[in-house]
């Protein structure tokens, strides 16, 4: 079988024409050179070099094994290369799965200085409810998940702090609340609900709903959307008013008010989760640029 070392052996001798001068490129004893190319002679069965006294030639046979030795050693230095960047994450694919308010935040600027970092990465980039998200992990069609805690089972996830959000009252413009000043919960204690769906995202459900009931009432939700901007699409449309992220302030600005709520328990930490699993290193790259 012939190998790497064989024919990089042979191209230094095709292309100096001089076996002394091949050895010292090679930084080898001219001996074992020359024995090698009588063994690669011997397992191909055809002469390479013409030898005279003070000429070497190649043989029509010698031109062609030197053309595709060239190729077949780019060739392996390729897919050397490709090997080492596969191994260091510089080359592949990234799944990134997030809750739509995620990408208002810091998210955006963590995927973008992740592409500057890694441009042979491929991203892919999917806007998924937490409870899919904790699906996508398991079943490992997930790399990567931004997602909202607590989760109903996070046993064998990896979990840690990523961004911190608040929270905001939408009212449809129209409103007749949307021009009061300092409005607060207990203003909404009438008024139509929007949800998201506590199976979907148990954290954000309970929360808004803790917070109403310490504002004195329970929400009417008369209806539920399965991700936010669903919820704020409702909104929009005026079926009723919805508590959400304060960090998608701005979304369909002409069709709705916010109003940023501050007082204690409105703050809530979205968390960067990955499975049990060893990282593949696209994930961990990411990983990395989202700890700086």
């Amino acid at each position: 079988m012939i190998d790497l070392r064989q024919l990089r052996q042979f191209i230094a001798v095709a292309e100096e024409l001089h076996f002394h001068r091949a050895a010292e490129r090679l930084n080898m004893s001219q001996p074992p050179l020359t024995a090698t190319i009588r063994r690669l002679e011997d397992e191909i069965g055809a002469q390479l070099l013409e030898r005279g006294n003070r000429v070497v030639r190649l043989t029509p046979a010698g031109r062609a094994l030197l053309e595709h030795a060239r190729l077949t050693l780019r060739q392996a230095d390729l897919a050397i290369t490709a090997a080492r960047d596969a191994a260091a994450g510089r080359v592949g694919t990234l799944r990134l799965t997030y809750v739509g308010s995620a990408m208002y935040g810091r998210l955006a600027e963590t995927v973008r200085t992740f592409r500057r970092s890694f441009p042979q990465v491929q991203i892919e980039l999917k806007e998924a409810t937490t409870a899919d998200q904790v699906t996508a992990l398991r079943e490992g069609t997930s790399d990567l998940a931004i997602l909202l805690p607590p989760l109903p089972d996070a046993s064998g996830l990896h979990l840690r702090e990523f961004d911190e959000d608040r929270l905001a009252i939408a009212l449809p413009a129209a409103h007749a609340l949307a021009r009061k000043e300092g409005l607060s919960l207990s203003d909404l204690a009438d008024e139509p609900f929007v949800l998201w769906p506590a199976a979907e995202g148990r954290g954000f459900h309970h929360q808004v709903v803790e917070l109403c009931t310490s504002a004195g009432f329970a929400p009417q939700v008369v209806q539920e959307a399965h991700q936010m901007h669903g919820v704020l699409a409702l909104v929009a449309v005026e079926t009723g008013v919805a508590v959400v992220p304060a960090s998608m302030v701005g979304f369909r600005s002409a069709e709705i008010v916010y109003k940023p709520l501050d007082i204690p328990g409105s703050r809530f930490t979205l968390c960067l989760c990955h499975g049990p699993e060893q990282l593949k290193p696209t994930a961990q790259n990411f990983l990395d640029v989202a700890s700086r």
